[in-house]
């Protein structure tokens, strides 16, 4: 093999971990934002990106209609956290009686999506924000996801 062979297939190489190391990079230095929780009976607004919905969002791109339910909160807010700590790379992070913070994690790099879900009594609907931690885009995995725990509570 010539010099100028080996020298292309390393800068090949070098070329194709870049983007690998970059995406291994963000996932490791990205933290949990400080601005989760309730304020004022909301969650937080949508970043501008892409990569999150909520039901409290006023803008279409991140707008989706929050759960209903029916009967108890004590009950909805039980099925709905079952339904969570059964998907899969989902860990709880906190929870109280109206509100629950669960952290989804990817398979591949270990991306940190934050959900956030607030049981309103009153208007028997489940308030969530689903975000992604890192990144721009999150190819619509947020919103497949609250649309999965929509159909899982609409079938419990």
């Amino acid at each position: 093999m010539s010099r100028e062979t080996k020298l292309i297939l390393l800068a090949s190489l070098i070329a194709l971990s870049l983007p690998i190391l970059y995406l291994a990079v963000l996932s490791f230095i990205s933290k949990r934002p400080a601005n989760l929780g309730v304020r004022n009976g909301r969650l937080a607004e949508c970043p501008s990106s892409p990569n999150c919905v909520s039901s409290q969002a006023t803008d279409a791109a991140h707008r989706m209609d929050p759960i209903a339910f029916s009967g108890s909160p004590e009950d909805a807010f039980a099925k709905l956290r079952a339904i969570v700590e059964a998907l899969p790379r989902a860990a709880i992070v906190s929870s109280d009686a109206h509100y629950l913070h669960a952290e989804f994690s990817t398979a591949l790099f270990r991306f940190v999506d934050d959900a956030e879900f607030l049981i309103d009594p009153q208007a028997r609907v489940i308030h969530f924000r689903s975000a992604s931690r890192a990144g721009h885009s999150d190819l619509g995995v947020n919103r497949k996801r609250i649309d999965d725990i929509r159909q899982k509570f609409a079938e419990r």
